[in-house]
């Protein structure tokens, strides 16, 4: 599968407040795409910026109807995320990314883990593949919880991932749990106040979207 060990080239850093695309691949294809700020790219860490009502990307099939796994062919159509904005959290090396949604008045909904391959550099931004398992921790860190594992079963049925690749994913979401519960670097300090630069744009996919993965 795309990006799984492969070899990527340096790339220059991102700079704060710089548009890039977000994308997942799946087999070569973009499978999602959308827009966010950086926040930070240094060696040990890269951060984003996604805002509420970005206009994205998603797969949908013949019918318009928006697909989870990719068992169908599909194309990329419109869509408009919701009211919640987002700031995630990506490491290098690292199979998760921490995403931070804050519902409109502010608040901290929740720290989730997004299992996916680490972040590598593209035309447009940053491409990763997503591994469906999840986890969500409670805002104050009190307890946590499997996500999508129906999806992640239902993947490995259909061959996309193997039973070994499940387990390797569900390693991985309980060393970012640690993680966050253990208040390692970037989690040491409370980002329930952070908010985005002003002087910021707001974010739009660029033209560069849709180019070809390497």
């Amino acid at each position: 599968m795309y990006l799984e060990g492969a070899e990527q080239p340096v790339s220059p850093r991102r700079e704060p407040g710089e548009t890039v695309a977000l994308r997942e691949i799946w087999n070569g294809r973009i499978w999602y795409a959308r827009p966010a700020t950086v926040v930070r790219d240094d060696p040990n860490l890269q951060m984003f910026h996604v805002p509420p009502h970005a206009r994205c990307k998603q797969p949908v099939d013949a019918n318009g109807n928006p697909l989870r796994l990719p068992i169908a062919s599909w194309t990329l159509e419109d869509q408009e995320r919701s009211e919640t904005r987002v700031l995630s959290f990506a490491f290098p090396d690292t199979p998760y990314a921490v995403v931070l949604p804050f519902d409109p008045q502010g608040r901290l909904q929740r720290y989730y883990v997004n299992l996916q391959t680490p972040l590598v550099p593209s035309p447009a931004g940053f491409d990763t593949v997503e591994h469906l398992l999840d986890v969500t921790i409670a805002p104050d860190r009190s307890n946590w919880t499997w996500k999508d594992e129906d999806e992640l079963d239902q993947a490995i049925s259909y061959g996309l991932f193997t039973p070994e690749q499940g387990s390797w994913f569900r390693y991985w979401g309980e060393r970012a749990v640690e993680h966050v519960l253990l208040r390692e670097p970037p989690f040491d300090q409370d980002w329930e106040d952070w908010g985005p630069d002003l002087a910021w744009d707001e974010p739009a996919l660029p033209a560069s979207w849709d180019a070809v993965p390497a």
